[in-house]
């Protein structure tokens, strides 16, 4: 018969094991990401690939001296605040009257439109934007990256609300307290972890989608992610400065998840036990 304290010595090794082997599938492509970034151009692409090289920042320079790169990173900022805060705007009062009526369609119609094609939206947003002339505009940008961050901001509340126990609105009910009141000061303090996930998830998103931005922006309004795509030529491609480009693209979002750790973790894990 196994001894429980050595089967519980295995369980723990192979989670560890499990967890490293996860991490290195995570993590390699993000390593070789930035060591190619500092890597000379010619070794960028080398095969064998060179994993002892000498450092040099060459590649960012060129990225700046090429393009209006900081341009486009504001671009991307104020796109992607401005979808981020429209969806937490309409998505937090969306998410708890679909978790207070108990009525799903509502939430699973949004959650249809996130899992369609961004292509089949591009063409009415296209036609739509134009003929009121906001093609290239920051509200053009904003409004149908909207489509992306609304229904993500409510399916990650929706099991925050549910967890709430009813016995806490039907009390604030008895007090006298009204259905937006009680949002407001019981339902979004007691929410406060998912709404920081559902903020960090949305701005993920928005920040890395590509579609709408290549097509509704112009050369005032063009995102990072849109314009890292001039360094992919015909004949050739500029590896370095891409790499330096995806390197600096990923770091507002990796900065903003170690900025509010401590809330994603409790967000992810808030609705897990029904209260």
């Amino acid at each position: 018969m196994t001894d429980a304290p050595t089967t519980d010595r295995w369980i723990r090794w192979l989670n560890t094991i499990q967890l490293v082997i996860a991490g290195i599938i995570i993590l390699t492509p993000t390593a070789w990401m930035v060591m190619s970034s500092f890597k000379p151009s010619f070794e960028v692409t080398a095969y064998p690939p060179t994993l002892i090289f000498s450092p040099t920042i060459q590649n960012y320079i060129e990225l700046t001296r090429t393009t209006p790169f900081f341009n486009y990173a504001i671009n991307s900022m104020i796109v992607t605040v401005g979808s981020t805060s429209l969806g937490l705007l309409f998505g937090i009062p969306a998410a708890f009257a679909v978790s207070w009526t108990r009525i799903s369609w509502p939430a699973i119609l949004t959650l249809a439109a996130r899992m369609a094609p961004g292509t089949l939206f591009l063409l009415p947003w296209y036609v739509m934007f134009r003929q009121v002339g906001l093609i290239g505009s920051y509200t053009a940008l904003i409004l149908s990256h909207a489509v992306i961050t609304l229904p993500i901001v409510i399916w990650v509340l929706l099991p925050s609300f549910d967890s709430i126990p009813r016995s806490v609105f039907e009390a604030a009910q008895v007090d006298g307290c009204s259905v937006t009141r009680i949002l407001w000061r019981i339902a979004i303090p007691l929410v406060g972890s998912g709404i920081a996930v559902s903020a960090i998830l949305a701005f993920v998103f928005s920040w890395n989608y590509f579609l709408f931005a290549l097509v509704l922006s112009n050369g005032d309004t063009k995102t990072l992610i849109a314009a890292a795509f001039n360094f992919v030529g015909e004949g050739s491609t500029q590896w370095g400065a891409l790499m330096a480009a995806a390197t600096l693209i990923a770091l507002p979002p990796l900065l903003l998840a170690m900025l509010v750790q401590r809330w994603l973790v409790a967000g992810l894990t808030l609705g897990a036990v029904k209260g």
